[in-house]
């Protein structure tokens, strides 16, 4: 297939992708308020905490989850039908037999742990227990959605991905409408119907699959190679996964354990934001990801460093068109959000979207480095480098440090991280490192600092409110788009935008 028609593909995904996206991010948005509007701000704590302790057994499913993905696009990538549909129930038996050992893990270790070492406001204990239940079974049936999703995205089916998720968001939406006017215990109520949508969601899920995929239906069949092979991938995956999960759901419980439901509240807010401004480059990878493994599987490995190189600087400037102008206005844009803002959340906000943009630099890098399927060095080092950031975080809450620096933690590790990875690569692939420096992360950065630079000297010297937020956002934005048209995009993708510009003039005139 033509890198000219994977291209265009990929800009049809990623178009369908941000129609979602945005849909979406409104709607997620609006959703956190009226829930931290009908829940309070100790029960959204409660929540948050409660189902991070959940995910955090995720560590174990999202490594073998990687390995369901990697192996489905590449098979498909290589054109081999048999082995895809040996792939795909090979999968489907690894995920129920995981969803057997999570479920006795929660039982005898989840339980015990929430009762007697979290922080749950006195008289909601017997509601947050509750929660953890529903939260067991949502997690599960993701788990046995995990194969039909891999398939779906590996398809390139962004159009179905696209309305599923519209329903999902509309349906949260409705939750959040219910819980407020409800007259049972709030708590309970949105932990249930959560439940509920997950179980409808997946469903929708796996009847596309099956009808659309010849390789969605399930045999039982068990073909212990593959399934040596793909476990000997998530093993190694699992030292990654580990380290993401502390970082993200270890640090809230830490937050928990030391300071309370209130900084939860606080940070699952900041990580609301981060959700919502993260499809923007997250819908990007999904549509490229695919593109990435299946260009490596079938030796096109210049194209799969182009895709990387491109997809990086583009995803950094969609995501730094939304972070400038929320760094330099957090506060304004919080109000206007919420009625009651958690104390906390504005820092949290800055330090978490400023990881953001780091990560966005390493998330092509990984897809590559899973492509490869060689990942025990790389998970080893860069894995247990991650998985220094939890005992770090813990080190500072102990010491009586605040919750602030604990979480600025991440920023070091992200900054780490990139540069393992980008080194690791080097030798794998032979990847451009000079190339992706410079012709990448340095052209980014220096964007993003006059960007940046200007966005602050406007909120300086401008009264906060919502006059300064729109001036500080339109010349943002237009100095961004300059900014990115002269020096951010080479000669070829210049070309490609003049030329759809023209086309649409043409079209209306």
């Amino acid at each position: 297939m033509s890198q000219t028609s994977n291209n265009k593909r990929i800009a049809k995904n990623t178009l369908m992708l941000y129609i979602r996206m945005l849909f979406l991010m409104a709607v997620s948005l609006y959703t956190s308020r009226v829930i931290l509007q009908a829940l309070g701000v100790e029960d959204y704590g409660v929540y948050n905490a409660v189902a991070g302790f959940i995910a955090m057994f995720s560590m174990i499913s999202s490594s073998i989850a990687g390995a369901i993905s990697r192996f489905i696009t590449f098979v498909l990538g290589q054109g081999d039908k048999d082995k895809l549909k040996k792939v795909f129930s090979t999968a489907i038996i690894i995920q129920l037999s995981l969803a057997a050992i999570i479920v006795i893990l929660v039982e005898a270790v989840g339980v015990w742990f929430l009762n007697t070492h979290m922080t749950i406001p006195a008289g909601r204990e017997i509601a947050a227990n509750w929660v953890l239940q529903f939260a067991l079974i949502t997690f599960v049936l993701n788990l046995w959605s995990t194969p039909y999703n891999a398939a779906l995205i590996a398809h390139e089916r962004m159009g179905a991905f696209a309305y599923i998720g519209i329903f999902e968001g509309l349906a949260n939406l409705l939750i959040a409408f219910m819980v407020l006017y409800s007259s049972f215990d709030g708590l309970i109520v949105y932990g249930a119907f959560m439940c509920i949508v997950a179980f409808i969601t997946r469903m929708i899920y796996n009847i596309y699959c099956k009808k659309h995929f010849d390789e969605c239906s399930f045999k039982w069949s068990f073909d212990k190679e593959l399934f040596k092979e793909m476990f000997g991938f998530a093993g190694w995956n699992f030292i990654g996964s580990i380290s993401g999960l502390l970082r993200d759901q270890g640090i809230n419980i830490l937050f928990n354990v030391f300071c309370g439901p209130i900084i939860n509240a606080a940070r699952g807010l900041a990580t609301q934001v981060q959700a919502a401004v993260t499809k923007f480059s997250g819908n990007f990878y999904v549509a490229v990801q695919p593109q990435i493994t299946k260009s490596y599987a079938s030796n096109n490995v210049d194209e799969s460093h182009d895709l990387v190189l491109r997809s990086s600087r583009l995803a950094f400037f969609l995501l730094t068109a939304m972070i400038v102008p929320l760094v330099t206005e957090t506060e304004f844009i919080l109000n206007l959000w919420l009625k009651e803002v958690p104390e906390h959340t504005a820092s949290f906000v800055r330090i978490i979207l400023i990881c953001s943009l780091i990560d966005s630099f390493s998330s092509p890098l990984v897809h590559l480095m899973l492509a490869t399927g060689k990942i025990k060095r790389y998970q080893i080092v860069v894995g247990l480098f991650n998985l220094l950031n939890f005992p770090v975080a813990w080190i500072i809450l102990y010491s009586g440090g605040s919750p602030e620096f604990a979480q600025f933690s991440i920023i070091f590790f992200a900054i780490g991280a990139l540069i393992l990875r980008v080194s690791m690569l080097r030798p794998m692939t032979h990847f451009p490192v000079r190339n992706f420096m410079l012709s990448t992360v340095a052209r980014c950065l220096f964007i993003m600092a006059i960007c940046l630079f200007i966005s602050i000297f406007i909120s300086k010297y401008l009264d906060i409110g919502f006059m300064r937020f729109v001036l500080n956002l339109s010349i943002t934005e237009l100095i961004l788009c300059v900014l990115v048209f002269s020096i951010g995009l080479n000669p070829e993708e210049k070309k490609f935008i003049l030329e759809k510009i023209k086309k649409q003039i043409n079209i209306h005139l």
